[in-house]
């Protein structure tokens, strides 16, 4: 048995084109797909029931983002390793992505060259990034560039997030299985850190941020 068959992984991607394609580019390389999410609440969930090696996320998912799922994940199955699947190179994302703790950054543009690269090298320990934003990363080595502060905590970025998801206050409070007073707390901490105080606002800070698709 070669090493990439024993390498068990979770995916979660919200657009199941996206899913299937991945799925099979994996399996013809010969890894094991255990699980498959929609969204990154469904990501943490498969990872905690399988703890899989690898597991691959989407950035802008529903419900949870793939940074804050990735937050989630090593939290809840901490032998599993992340890989971020996304369309994104600014800086603030590769910066936020390598904060969180996610030892891939695969641009999607590369992803049938870079992805499986990155899988080997992240199964054996180290960290991979497409050869598109590496550059980010060197240049913030040598002090040209420094990484941005999120000053929300991951429970106000998901609220920011279903928020920007058109979600009412006591939808949110469901979602996260919270009291409606505890989500409104939340909701006007991040209205107070970010200092924006309407919801067109919140959306487009959101779309900014990556935490949802314009």
């Amino acid at each position: 048995m070669t090493d990439q068959q024993r390498i068990c992984i979770v995916l979660a991607d919200d657009h199941r084109v996206v899913r299937e394609g991945v799925r099979s580019l994996l399996e013809r390389e010969g890894f094991t797909v255990v699980g498959e999410g929609a969204d990154g609440t469904e990501a943490v969930a498969l990872a905690k029931a399988h703890a899989p090696d690898i597991a691959i996320l989407d950035f802008g998912m529903p419900k949870l983002n793939g940074l804050d799922a990735a937050r989630a994940i090593a939290a809840e199955a901490p032998r599993t390793k992340t890989i971020l699947l996304t369309v994104h190179t600014e800086d603030q994302y590769v910066f936020g992505a390598l904060q969180a703790g996610i030892k891939g950054y695969v641009v999607k543009t590369q992803a049938a060259v870079d992805l499986v690269t990155a899988i080997r090298e992240v199964h054996r320990g180290s960290t991979y990034l497409s050869p598109s934003v590496s550059q980010t990363v060197v240049e913030a080595c040598f002090g040209k560039k420094a990484a941005r502060v999120d000053p929300l905590t991951p429970r106000e970025r998901q609220v920011l997030q279903l928020v920007a998801e058109g979600m009412s206050t006591k939808e949110i409070a469901r979602e996260l299985k919270i009291g409606t007073k505890t989500a409104e707390s939340h909701r006007g901490r991040v209205m107070q850190k970010l200092d924006i105080h309407e919801t067109a606002s919140l959306v487009r800070y959101a779309i900014r941020a990556g935490l949802i698709e314009p």
